[in-house]
């Protein structure tokens, strides 16, 4: 059984850094894409950052230059980094992965099987 657990979420102000992680346990296959959306309320869901095994990674627009996204072979782990956070950051946040090298952003979120339970970041202005 395939678990996703997130950690690092929190409160800051704007202008402020935070850094999240997912640790994935139970998925066996090979290559994967794993990495974060968020959900704002009233909102839909939407891409944030990812990145496969090869190492490629895929952001959304309104993160580039802010986020970073990492992980952790070893440790199955997938690290992203927000520096420059902004009240419209505000959102929770959910790790999910799915089989094969990352899809375009556009597309990424099809690529999706499993999904964290969400960790809440909130962005004071």
């Amino acid at each position: 059984q395939v678990q996703l657990v997130e950690s690092g979420g929190g409160s800051v102000q704007s202008g402020g850094s935070l850094r999240l992680s997912c640790a994935a346990s139970g998925f066996s296959g090979s290559r994967y894409c794993m990495g974060w959306f968020r959900q704002a309320p009233g909102k839909e869901r939407e891409a944030v950052a990812h990145i496969d095994t090869d190492g490629t990674t895929r952001y959304a627009d309104s993160v580039k230059g802010r986020f970073t996204i990492s992980q952790d072979n070893a440790k199955n782990t997938v690290y992203l980094q927000m520096n420059s956070l902004k009240p419209e950051d505000t959102a929770v946040y959910y790790c999910a992965l799915g089989a094969g090298l990352c899809y375009a952003v556009s597309h990424i979120r099809l690529q999706m099987d499993y999904w964290g339970k969400g960790t809440l970041v909130t962005i004071s202005s």
